[in-house]
């Protein structure tokens, strides 16, 4: 496995990764790789959309109500028909299959991954 490159600390705290809600997904019709359309309420940051390619692992209703962790300091990117506003993340396995990342157990929309 490929070495990533060192951060320092305060590359580290760039990076405002939150914890949020999913309010709704809907397939991306119109984007070149199958992806989800999801709207995400960050509490306090308030809801924003982004467009993820992780069809291979999750139906769309199966994400409605499910909390993830996003980056949500990225600048926003047009991804298809949608203005990107945050980048949800997850584990990329075998075959380019992606396992969201999420707290084990409830926690506050808005909350900072530290």
């Amino acid at each position: 496995m490929e070495q990533a490159h060192t951060l320092n600390w305060e590359d580290f705290e760039k990076v405002d990764m939150r914890v949020g809600t999913v309010l709704e997904a809907a397939p991306n019709v119109k984007a070149r790789k199958p992806a989800i359309i999801l709207k995400i309420d960050f509490g306090p940051l308030g809801v924003r959309k982004t467009s993820a390619q992780i069809t291979v692992e999750y139906e769309p209703e199966s994400l409605v109500g499910r909390q993830v962790i996003a980056v949500v300091n990225f600048p926003p990117k047009q991804i298809a028909n949608i203005m990107s506003e945050c980048l949800v993340l997850g584990t990329l396995g075998e075959s380019n299959h992606i396992t969201l990342l999420r707290p084990d157990t409830p926690v506050p929309n808005g909350l900072r991954v530290s």
